[in-house]
Parts: structure tokens; C-alpha cells; sequence
């Protein structure tokens, strides 16, 4: 009886919350159009009642072309008397989109003034609050994974990366002697024109980062959210992220904050944005798996996973408390032992087989679960998808429909910010909409990124199709990509069997194998 007094009670403060909503419009203008960053936080915002307006997508650049900021400012300023709130990438209105913001070759000044527009808009609609996010560029460790990146990054990216590394590490801790003859001969062997090249770039992009800081000081923006994208613990973003975060830091974590990540930047705004509209503060308990649990150091990150998760809870407006009966949500932190990160795309690492660090995650997951608790994983076991052993593991025992929210996609602040902006969300959502958010990263993280993305691969090639740049073959890449996660769903995916997954199409949204878009229909 008690319980479905509670049940009633959730279920009146949901429809008074989607109610309370109807009809508020929140501008948002995302960091680029991959699904990530458009899409699937469209998703989330529109099962509370927001209608999200966004820019055309053919404004914004991509892999393959530049994007256009003059035009997404003139849709800014034209679509704005239409919205409630907020929430803007300063990449997309600086640069273009994030790609742009990385191979830019923008006059300093015309960067400023786009900077300086901020400041204008906010005098011309006081009364919006502004969310801003923006990314400190990355520092790839080499050229093979700099496809947005200059020619000579290929060549010279490894080198670069070490150099600044050091650069980095020497004002933080002296340089050993080795170390002082690496940085030298590393200058050395880097043509200075290239350096040259990436330095300014960098400093525009710094520069135009620290003004933002002071627009914020100046109450601009309701909040700004600056990411470091792509880095390490060592390197120039990580450099750049300390003199940054003593720029701001006289204003304090509730109003701006330099954290690592960048795709799950505009979920956490938008997230924040809705908290702040409905008075909410929501309550988030994290729990992480023995060993080195909080202190792991993911790949692509430049601090700590606890420290990314904890800015991010921060960031999205929630408040973290020890006590998990009184969480509107808590965070089960899947991590490895050794704290070591892996691809989801090595095999001979990914295995269904259950680790005995798992068994000691998933035993209070599975007690938290059968208390009532709302809980959410975070899967950052590996990089670029998800841990199948804990998946087919979640299978087994009957709660892929049990938890609240679920992610595992990419970098692990990539994973853990965009859960927390969604996951913190599911607290006014019906279980079906919960069960869409969690199909989408099912289909995303664990069929695509995990597993199909390499059979795909594999078989681009076979057909003589170049799955970074399929062009022509695009369509047979995806039908046979729907075809391989309609075959995996039916396999792995136990839905209640009050719904069936219908119309399921999945496509490559950019022309490359490294994110998908998968729709479908939930029925029931």
C-alpha cells in the first residue's frame, strides 16, 4: 500500500513537471550536428515538455566542411525573442563548430569581436539567462588520431604532443636531465613554422577563453562550462586548463568551471538550464568499484575521473551527498581494479567474460536495484564503448530495464557528463521514455561502438569501401550496419514485454565509421 502511495505521488509530480514546462523554449545551439551533441539531448530535453530550438544544421562545420558562425548569429538573434532560456556553444559561435575551432585560421580581432557579441546579445535580451560551454583545443597524442587536425599534425603530432608535455611538466615539477635534453631535441626536430602555426592558433583560442571568463564575471552568462578536449595528464590543454582555471578562480565552481571533456558539455547545460527553471537541486550519490576506483586516470583525460564527475554533477546543477537512500540518483561508477582504461575495439581486452572486479561492482548495483534505489552506470572500464562482460552480465540478470540511466560511448567524461545531465532528468520521465534514452545507448555504445563498429570495418574494406571516408558506399554502410544491430537488439536487448522495437535505421551521420545515429520506435 505504502508503495503505491509513492508510485501515485511520482507519478502526479511527473505530469505537474512536464506540464510546468509546456511551452518554454530553450535556444540551444550545440558544439557541432553529431547526434551526441544534437539529437540525443533533444531527446531528453522534449520527454520533459521542452521544445529545444536549434540552428539549421548545414550552419555548422563538419569533417567536411567549414561551418558558418556570421549566419548562426543572425539565426541567434532572429530565433531568440521566441525562447525562455539559453544554452550556447562559444565554439560553434566563435569558430563554426568544434572541427572548426581546431583548424581555424581566424583573424585574432574578428575572433574578439565575435566574443564581444555575447555581450551585446545579453544587453539586448536581459531578460534570457545565457548557459555558455566551450573547449580548451585539444592535444592528440599523434597524427593517426588527428583527423581534424593540420596536414603536418600526421607527421609532426607525436612530437608536438611530447614537446608541449614537457612544457607542461616543467612547470609543475622539475625536469629531469633526460627530460631537459628530450624538449631540445624535440624543438629542434619540429619545423618552427609549425609550431609556430599551432601556438597561435592556441593562443586565439586561449585569448577568446579568458574574455569569455571575464563576460561571465561580468554576468553575461548564468554559467560557462570550459572542457578540455582530448588530453592528457601532461600536455599544452592541461596547461592551458591550470592558467584558466586561476583566471576564474575568483568566481567560484556555481558559476564557471574548467573541467575535462567536450562532447557531453551542452547535455550538462541543457540539464542545468531545466534544473534552474523548475527550483530543482538534484541529489546525486556516487559509488565506484574497489581499487582505484575515483583515482582513475581515464585515457583522454587530463585529471581523475572522480574530479570530472564531480564538476559534472556540479555543473548540471545537482548537489553530491553521501547517503544513497536520499539520492534522486546515484552514479555506480564501472571502473577496473588496476584503474587502467582500455578500446572497447581490442578483443583480446573486451570479453564477455565476467572479471572478478565486476562481481564486486555489480553486488551493491544489484542490492541498491532490488532496494528501489534509481541508479545509473557509468561504464568507463574501456574508451569508445562499452565493457561487455558487465553488459551481457546486466543481461543475464534481468537489468538493462532496471537502471535509470546508462552510458558508455566515448572518453570517460564523455560517458559520465552526458549520463549525469540525462541521468539526473529520468526523475520526471515515465518508464518508457527512460527505456528510449536507455535503447539509444544500448544500440550506441554497446551494439555499435563495442562490437559492429569493427565488423563494419572489416567489411568496408572487403567491399572496397573506405569506412573513414565511405562517400559513394555510405548507403551500404549503413544498411548493413542496421542489419548487424537489428541482429544484435534481438539477441541481447530483453524488453519488457509490454513494448517491441520497431523501424529501427541506423546511419553514419558524418560520412565515417566513428559515430552512428540510431532511430527507432518504441511500441506499447
Amino acid at each position: 500500500m505504502i508503495r503505491i502511495f509513492f508510485l501515485l505521488i511520482a507519478a502526479v509530480m511527473m505530469m505537474t513537471s512536464t506540464a510546468a514546462a509546456q511551452g518554454k523554449k530553450i535556444l540551444y545551439v550545440p558544439i557541432d550536428d553529431r547526434p551526441c551533441n544534437l539529437f540525443q539531448v533533444v531527446q531528453v530535453a522534449e520527454k520533459l515538455g521542452y521544445e529545444l530550438l536549434t540552428p539549421p544544421t548545414e550552419l555548422f562545420g563538419r569533417n567536411t566542411h567549414k561551418g558558418e558562425p556570421d549566419k548562426i548569429w543572425a539565426w541567434l538573434e532572429e530565433t531568440a525573442p521566441q525562447a525562455d532560456f539559453a544554452v550556447i556553444s562559444t565554439d560553434a559561435m566563435l569558430y563554426g563548430s568544434l572541427v572548426d575551432s581546431r583548424l581555424q585560421q581566424l583573424d585574432p580581432q574578428k575572433i574578439m569581436m565575435r566574443v564581444q557579441q555575447f555581450q551585446a546579445f545579453d544587453k539586448k535580451f536581459p531578460y534570457m539567462p545565457i548557459y555558455a560551454f566551450g573547449t580548451i583545443m585539444r592535444t592528440p597524442r599523434s597524427g593517426s588520431h588527428a583527423s581534424a587536425e593540420p596536414e603536418y599534425y600526421k607527421t609532426y603530432g607525436a612530437k608536438i604532443f611530447q614537446y608541449t608535455a614537457l612544457l607542461d611538466k616543467q612547470e609543475m615539477q622539475r625536469l629531469s636531465r633526460k627530460d631537459q635534453r628530450q624538449l631540445q631535441t624535440l624543438k629542434a626536430e619540429i619545423p618552427a613554422e609549425y609550431l609556430d602555426d599551432w601556438f597561435t592558433r592556441r593562443n586565439n583560442n586561449f585569448n577568446a577563453n579568458k574574455y569569455l571568463i571575464d563576460l561571465t564575471r561580468d554576468g553575461v552568462f548564468e554559467y560557462f562550462l570550459l572542457g578540455c578536449d582530448d588530453s592528457a595528464m601532461f600536455s599544452q590543454t592541461h596547461k592551458e586548463s591550470r592558467q584558466l582555471t586561476e583566471h576564474a578562480s575568483d568566481v567560484g565552481k556555481t558559476v564557471i568551471q574548467v573541467t575535462s571533456g567536450a562532447d557531453e558539455l551542452g547535455m550538462l547545460m541543457v540539464a542545468r538550464a531545466i534544473n534552474d527553471d523548475r527550483d530543482e537541486i538534484p541529489f546525486v550519490s556516487v559509488m565506484y568499484n574497489d581499487g582505484k576506483g575515483a583515482a582513475t586516470f581515464p585515457a583522454y583525460g587530463n585529471e581523475p575521473i572522480g574530479m570530472s564527475i564531480d564538476a559534472a554533477i556540479i555543473a548540471a546543477g545537482g548537489l553530491r551527498i553521501p547517503a544513497p537512500e536520499r539520492a534522486d540518483i546515484i552514479l555506480a561508477v564501472n571502473t577496473r581494479e588496476s584503474g587502467k582504461t582500455f578500446e572497447s575495439a581490442d578483443a583480446k581486452k573486451n570479453k564477455l567474460r565476467l572479471r572478478g572486479d565486476l562481481k564486486t561492482f555489480l553486488k551493491p548495483v544489484k542490492e541498491f536495484i532490488a532496494q528501489g534505489y534509481p541508479v545509473a552506470i557509468v561504464d568507463i572500464a574501456f574508451a569508445n564503448g562499452s565493457d561487455n562482460a558487465l553488459m551481457n552480465q546486466l543481461k543475464k540478470d534481468d537489468l538493462q530495464f532496471k537502471i535509470r540511466a546508462y552510458g558508455g560511448w566515448n572518453t570517460a567524461s564523455n560517458s559520465s557528463g552526458f549520463l549525469i545531465g540525462a541521468g539526473m532528468l529520468t526523475k520526471f520521465m515515465t518508464d518508457k521514455d527512460i527505456a528510449e534514452l536507455l535503447i539509444t545507448r544500448y544500440l550506441d555504445d554497446w551494439a555499435y561502438q563495442a562490437n559492429v563498429r569493427q565488423e563494419v570495418v572489416s567489411a568496408a574494406y572487403g567491399m572496397g569501401i573506405d569506412p573513414y571516408k565511405p562517400n559513394g558506399g555510405i548507403d551500404k554502410l549503413n544498411a548493413l550496419i542496421t542489419e548487424k544491430i537489428s541482429a544484435f537488439a534481438d539477441k541481447n536487448l530483453l524488453l519488457p514485454r509490454r513494448w517491441s522495437l520497431q523501424d529501427l535505421n541506423v546511419r553514419l551521420p558524418w560520412n565515417r565509421v566513428f559515430e552512428c545515429d540510431p532511430r527507432f520506435k518504441l511500441v506499447g
